[in-house]
């Protein structure tokens, strides 16, 4: 055999089998905990999405990682981070701290490169990882503490586009009067963690386009929250009228679920008009800045 073939992406592959099958070792426990715990919770469904689009970058990244690292020197100072990755691991499995025992999996992923691979592959494999935080669920104090303004808001914009149609509604905190029935916004309609689900995808609807204009992707970044509470208040009107024109069993049956998909799709839509609206506009700038200044 040739000794070039020594080096073939086979054996590269085979030299990283008894890393995954570790890494596989150690956390699908964990993920099927959260597959039959809070995943199942409409608040924290987008968690094995999140997980699932993660893992595709990494693929994605993957030949480009390898070879950019060739001939790269490791990093001894992945090791600390394994070693706090698992004490991490430890405590939040024994203890049942989910941002200790997910957060744990990011830190084992991010030692693992540094020990193979160095800093370099680190680099190119960060927003993969940086993704896997939306994973997290957060603290409940935090949650409450934005989550009820948040409600408020979108309640409030709601009754105020369904009254300026004419619709009989009226609104009591974040509980909603229209006809003979009554909606309670809830976390998962308007929440925290709705936000932080959208500002994901939106994320990583940047990190597919890859803009090379450095305006144009930090306006959509931020432009996504406001984006993401006008996905919500779309999602509390099409539920409102589901439950006023066919009832409350459609409200709360099939049709619920169907709300959500309308809240991203709707986000899905308003992100691509929000990018071309920047695209038309750094295009409007950059002319202006390139043509010349003719005096009449």
């Amino acid at each position: 055999m040739p000794l070039y073939q020594l080096n073939s992406p086979k054996s590269e592959i085979l030299d990283w089998w008894p890393i995954i099958l570790g890494v596989l070792a150690l956390y699908i426990p964990t993920f099927y905990s959260l597959a039959n715990g809070i995943w199942t919770n409409e608040e924290h469904a987008h968690g094995p999405i999140i997980l699932i689009l993660s893992l595709w970058l990494i693929f994605r990244k993957w030949k480009i990682m390898i070879k950019k690292s060739d001939g790269q020197s490791a990093s001894a100072f992945g090791w600390v981070i394994l070693l706090v990755a698992l004490i991490f691991y430890i405590v939040g499995g024994s203890q049942q701290v989910l941002i200790l025992e997910i957060g744990s999996f990011i830190l084992v992923l991010a030692a693992i490169l540094l020990i193979k691979l160095g800093y370099v592959a680190l680099k190119i494999m960060w927003f993969p990882l940086f993704f896997l935080l939306f994973m997290i669920p957060l603290p409940g104090v935090i949650v409450s503490f934005f989550t009820m303004p948040m409600k408020m808001a979108v309640s409030y914009v709601a009754e105020n586009i369904l009254f300026w149609a004419n619709y009989p509604i009226a609104r009591n905190g974040v509980v909603l009067q229209i006809g003979q029935y009554q909606l309670l916004v809830a976390d998962a309609c308007a929440g925290l963690q709705t936000l932080l689900t959208l500002e994901a995808l939106g994320l990583f609807y940047l990190n597919l386009v890859h803009h090379t204009s450095i305006f144009r992707n930090v306006a959509l970044a931020i432009l996504i929250i406001p984006i993401s509470f006008t996905a919500n208040v779309i999602r509390v009107i099409v539920l409102t009228l589901i439950t006023y024109h066919y009832g409350d069993a459609a409200g709360q049956g099939f049709l619920h679920g169907f709300a959500g998909m309308v809240l991203f799709i709707s986000a899905l839509i308003l992100i691509l008009g929000v990018d071309g609206l920047l695209q038309y506009f750094a295009r409007t700038q950059h002319v202006n800045v390139i043509l010349p200044v003719r005096n009449i």
